[in-house]
């Protein structure tokens, strides 16, 4: 039998309706939602900030990181993950972000989020490819911060740079970029053959199909492969039209969750479990692979102890459904 507290997601924008990065966040709503996806099967996780204007990140990292300290989350809510707002703003790697709100790679400007955030930021998502990544790369990892490459059209030099100045992380590959790229010079091949790089992936179902994931996990190996859900605020919620992130979104019944204007994904609407269950579902891992890529590796990057997380609940591998349930 093999048994796990849940599993660890170190890319979550919000969940049932409330947004970690809207500007009419409150700590009460942030708490209410994080205690609800701590229930459906995530031990811990980072709460994420996506790029903003330099007013929200002011008022919004305060509020995240007072919030995280409630008795109810603690040791269940790791630090803040910024995704931004230092990526590409071409389209395709912009993804869902404003690229109004992009900023060049500034080692001055990330000192301002890590006050305002009283140090509690934990992951930075960067785009390898702008002038002085590199250079914020070295500063944020002096910090104690785990460094992660994504939203960009980076080339394997770029990323080797910030590989070789402490990055550690690609931030969802296969997702971020341009719909087309060229099939031998893109972001994806490079961030598979850059060693150093654990990869991020989303194994919801929809934002890489198996034979990718199943590629990734190859040429990554088990021991640098870490799952995400990278979940929307809307997340949680029932098919239907909403408005998240910037952008009009629709969870369609099969929960693909797309903005139809820009025909890109706007996150996920799975929980981490959700995407353990369908990765355990492709029939290529272990129960041992899978606790080790969503549970121990997601914790060893941002330099957590396993053993400290205590969730009081137990999951446990079902041999007959092949999938993680909650022990009765």
């Amino acid at each position: 039998m093999f048994k796990v507290p849940g599993f660890i997601d170190v890319q979550v924008n919000g969940f049932l309706g409330v947004t970690f990065s809207e500007d009419d966040l409150s700590a009460s709503e942030f708490i209410r939602a994080s205690k609800e996806l701590l229930n459906r099967g995530t031990a811990a996780f980072l709460p994420t900030i996506i790029t903003s204007s330099e007013e929200n990140y002011k008022r919004n990292l305060p509020i995240l990181a007072e919030a995280m300290k409630a008795p109810e989350l603690q040791g269940r809510t790791l630090g803040i993950h910024a995704e931004g707002p230092f990526l590409s703003d071409k389209p395709g790697a912009v993804g869902a972000h404003n690229p109004d709100w992009v900023k060049a790679p500034g080692i001055e400007f990330f000192k301002k989020m890590q006050e305002w955030a009283d140090g509690q930021i934990k992951m930075l998502t960067i785009a390898a490819e702008n002038e002085g990544a590199a250079e914020l790369t070295e500063y944020a990892v002096s910090q104690g911060v785990a460094v992660s490459l994504g939203h960009h059209l980076a080339a394997y030099d770029d990323l080797r740079k910030c590989a070789d100045a402490g990055a550690t992380l690609l931030t969802h590959l296969g997702n971020g970029i341009p719909n087309e790229v060229n099939r031998h010079e893109n972001a994806i091949w490079s961030g598979m053959a850059c060693d150093g790089l654990s990869a991020m992936i989303i194994t919801d179902g929809h934002h890489l199909p198996p034979t990718v994931i199943k590629t990734i996990i190859r040429a990554k190996g088990i021991d640098n492969t870490i799952v995400t859900s990278d979940a929307s605020p809307i997340a949680g919620m029932p098919p239907g039209e909403y408005y998240t992130l910037g952008n009009r979104a629709v969870i369609e019944e099969n929960g693909l969750l797309h903005n139809p204007d820009k025909n890109c994904l706007v996150g996920s609407s799975a929980t981490i479990l959700q995407c353990v269950n369908y990765l355990a579902s492709l029939g290529f891992l272990t129960p041992e692979e899978i606790i080790q890529v969503a549970f121990t590796n997601p914790l060893k990057a941002i330099n957590v102890d396993p053993d400290s997380i205590r969730t009081g609940v137990e999951y446990i591998w079902d041999e007959a459904e092949k999938q993680f349930k909650e022990k009765g």
